[in-house]
């Protein structure tokens, strides 16, 4: 070690100056705010959609059913009850006896949270027209929220992700993540029925089980589930290998496995049901057929299994309608094609009937569902412009939370940090890095390469620290720490290299005094921690904090200056299992946070304003829906959660079937209220489908791929 090493090494035992602290310890105004990335959740803008059944697919008779606010999906064609019915306004049932009206009950994230709503449409049904008297005398959409946030026994608000909305008379079926399963990786998602007039709820997945993908039984007395029982999920990303449970719409019991692996239900009459699995045989995601016994025990050997759709396209989510055993609809995935559409299957001819392709080709139409007289088949895309939308694109969405204190909200970029001072925020957008103000103004590019994340430097002022190259790339690939004088005239001199082996330097943190930088590095062949000087970079001193045949990474500085938090696979090296750990910028005190279960990851954590809590992303919660139901995510189970430094008052913040992570949280306190960004050339409905759907099986001695 030479002098300067030691004269680096030995000023990391020294205090902060306590002006540094007194400044990054500031939190003011009403609260704490934190920000965090979805994963091209901005760009889905999704709507539902109908066509008619009987009449030839086309854009002029293509219905848009909701109303272009927030993200509609997973559509419901009820046959209304009384119930439903009863919670019209009093002026709207006048209307019911002379109008031919749609209704629609489906899931929007509205009001920054996941509601289930149950819409009217008067005019929806185009074979008859619109035929109430007057504009005036009722309106074409009348809108009713189906679930309040709000839970009357304790008077608190409550977050959760809902899914998968059905109807059985007086009730609505429904998924929820409002309750805690107790154990880390271990799914919050399971099954309730609300009674509509009352509110009251009762539970029907068992303690300790997570169901999926509900389908009331046309009678309503019985509901089908995709559910791993009591085994539990396991880390599965792509199609889930859950098993078929069949059980009592009113309380939950009688619960029956008929079917070994399958996933997303549906219902023909009381003893057909469809679901879609993955062929054993040849590969592809395939409809099948369960036919349960109409007398005798019902087991899974008892139940006899058909497959439907054939191999050389991947058809998924079915849909069914009560005793039509003449078609099903199906989401399709065909090689040549980028694109997930919504095609009939005739049960008697066994031919697919093309339905979305000839109307918007290269749109993606998700998740199928049949109105009860199937003249009407529905499902959610986006169009962007052609959806009609009212609803600006959002740099900030306010996501609801559960205390007046926090306000949290979703970012339209990734790895985001706040100035010092709270007035700016970076973030990247792969490639660039911006800098735009907490209100959505003063946007600008400062630095056009492929980066990601980003750090502010609490002293020197509009200097922010990144990371150039690739990400989740080899030790040896080259990623190095910049720094970028975002306020720089001249923008060919404001971005200087701070390493310089090129060997995967990445997530730099800079020390609350503004003299180091931690950083991950692999350059001896494993990813551990360095500490650097922050304005020469490694040429004025590097020191190495961690060793070890494992990865260290995702690195972040309190702002007290004492701790050190990263994110670690070192107890299972290259299994992809990570956890959260402490160490104090010495080396010393090194010790585990908090582990999401066996296998489980938990990353990207971000110190509190006053180095007392956590903020990070995890598969604590599980999953909360079938993948294969969404666009592509890479790890379609993270969520954001805070943690006391001592391993207490964990909390989940977020809830939802996306791919949540790279949170940040302000200095101040941001109010609530969404923030919109005037953006060019901005390009909507810009997400992938999923990326394993790209994967085809051999066909006739040769493989497919798209």
């Amino acid at each position: 070690m030479n002098i300067a090493q030691i004269i680096f090494f030995a000023s990391l035992l020294l205090p902060l100056h306590a002006s540094t602290l007194e400044h990054q310890n500031s939190n003011a105004g009403d609260g704490d705010t934190i920000i965090f990335t979805t994963l091209g959740r901005s760009r889905y803008e999704f709507d539902i959609f109908s066509l008619s059944t009987t009449h030839p697919p086309s854009d002029s008779n293509e219905l848009r059913i909701t109303d272009g606010e927030s993200v509609n999906f997973n559509g419901y064609f009820p046959s209304p009850s009384p119930a439903l019915i009863s919670l019209l306004p009093d002026e709207t049932l006048i209307q019911l006896e002379d109008s031919s009206p749609l209704h629609l009950i489906y899931v929007t994230e509205r009001n920054g949270t996941s509601s289930i709503y149950y819409d009217l449409i008067y005019g929806g049904d185009s074979d008859s027209k619109m035929k109430r008297r007057s504009v005036l005398e009722a309106p074409s959409r009348v809108q009713v929220p189906l679930l309040s946030g709000f839970d009357h026994q304790s008077g608190m608000t409550v977050n959760s992700f809902k899914d998968k909305p059905s109807l059985s008379g007086e009730f609505l079926v429904y998924v929820s993540t409002h309750e805690n399963s107790g154990e880390p990786r271990t799914s919050w998602t399971a099954v309730y029925s609300t009674e509509l007039r009352t509110g009251l709820t009762r539970r029907l997945t068992p303690s300790g089980v997570a169901d999926f993908s509900p389908a009331v039984s046309p009678s309503g007395n019985l509901t089908a589930v995709a559910s791993y029982g009591e085994r539990g999920w396991t880390g599965e990303v792509e199609e889930l290998s859950t098993d078929i449970y069949v059980f009592s719409t009113r309380d939950g019991t009688h619960r029956v496995k008929v079917v070994e692996h399958g996933g997303w239900p549906c219902w023909v009459d009381e003893s057909t049901l469809y679901f879609h699995r993955r062929s054993e045989e040849d590969g592809w995601i395939s409809v099948y057929r369960a036919i349960l016994p109409e007398n005798g025990p019902l087991t899974t050997e008892s139940v006899t299994i058909q497959r439907v759709t054939p191999p050389g396209v991947h058809a998924f989510t079915p849909a069914t309608s009560p005793n039509n055993h003449e078609f099903i609809a199906v989401a399709t995935r065909r090689p040549g094609s980028d694109y997930r559409h919504v095609e009939l299957l005739d049960l008697q001819r066994n031919e697919f009937i093309e339905l979305t392709r000839l109307v918007a080709p290269k749109s993606h139409h998700l998740n199928p569902f049949l109105s009860p007289d199937s003249s009407r088949v529905g499902y959610h895309s986006c169009r962007g412009e052609a959806n009609g939308r009212r609803s600006p694109l959002l740099f900030l969405e306010n996501i609801q939370t559960t205390t007046r204190d926090l306000s949290l909200f979703r970012i339209d970029g990734s790895f985001p940090s706040f100035s010092p001072g709270g007035d700016r925020i970076a973030y990247v957008k792969m490639p660039g890095v911006f800098v735009v103000k907490p209100d959505g103004s003063g946007q600008r590019e400062v630095y056009n390469g492929m980066a990601f994340s980003t750090a502010w430097d609490p002293v020197r002022p509009g200097v922010v620290y990144s990371s150039s190259g690739p990400t989740f790339a080899t030790e040896r690939t080259e990623v190095d720490i910049i720094s970028i004088e975002v306020d720089a005239a001249d923008k060919s001199s404001s971005v200087r290299r701070l390493t310089t082996n090129g060997k995967n330097n990445a997530f730099p943190w800079p020390s609350p005094d503004g003299k180091r930088i931690v950083f991950r590095s692999g350059r001896t062949g494993h990813k551990n921690l360095y500490i650097m000087d922050a304005e020469k970079g490694e040429r004025g001193g590097l020191w190495r904090l961690t060793e070890g045949a494992w990865t260290d990474t995702m690195c972040n500085w309190s702002p007290d200056g004492e701790w050190i938090a990263f994110a670690s696979d070192r107890e299972s090296p290259g299994s992809g299992s990570f956890e959260l750990f402490l160490i104090h910028p010495n080396g010393t005190g090194f010790r585990k946070l908090i582990q999401s279960g066996t296998g489980g990851r938990t990353n990207h954590p971000i110190f509190s304003p006053d180095s007392k809590s956590l903020v990070f992303t995890s598969d604590y919660a599980g999953i909360s829906a079938e993948p294969i139901s969404n666009p592509h995510h890479y790890q379609p189970y993270g969520d954001i959660f805070t943690v006391k430094l001592d391993g207490s008052n964990l909390r989940r913040l977020t809830h939802n079937s996306y791919e949540d992570g790279t949170p940040a949280w302000a200095p101040r306190f941001i109010h609530p209220n969404n923030v919109v960004l005037q953006r060019r050339n901005d390009s909507r409905c810009s997400f992938e489908d999923c990326h394993w759907l790209n994967k085809y099986p051999t066909l006739k001695g040769r493989k497919i791929s798209c």
